[in-house]
């Protein structure tokens, strides 16, 4: 179950350095709030195809899935319940603003990694190899 893949470990490495640079650099309204969330799916789908042997549906259905989790924490305020909402690693990581939005941006994301999965491999049954 345990693999490693150069290809999608470069790909999570240059996602978290664009991540990085996007929450640094650029506090507009387009961007950061929804280019964010659409690319950080894919970087979490990237880092699970880096390391674990799944298949690309069931990667991509767990990633969106983790996504909507931590979507549905911040409308809990997770961050204020566990009293972290002065730490901004915790702000930045878990969130704390639910918008129905952003899980269209996860949705779109993870519908660009299946795009783009099926362009790479085409074939009938090109979502279910590992």
């Amino acid at each position: 179950m345990i693999t490693f893949r150069k290809q999608y470990f470069f790909l999570t490495a240059l996602l978290f350095a664009i991540e990085i640079l996007i929450a640094m650099f650029l506090h507009d309204g387009i961007i950061r709030p929804y280019i964010g969330d659409f690319l950080v799916v894919v970087l979490i789908y990237c880092f699970v195809r880096s390391f674990l042997n799944v298949s690309i549906i069931i990667a991509a259905i767990g990633t969106l899935f983790f996504a909507y989790l931590v979507e549905f924490l911040q409308y809990l305020n997770l961050v204020k319940v566990l009293g972290l909402q002065n730490s901004k690693i915790a702000n930045l990581l878990i969130g704390n603003l639910f918008e129905w939005i952003d899980m269209l941006a996860y949705t779109l994301g993870i519908v660009l990694v299946l795009f783009l999965e099926r362009m790479r491999s085409p074939g009938l049954n090109s979502l279910r190899t590992t």
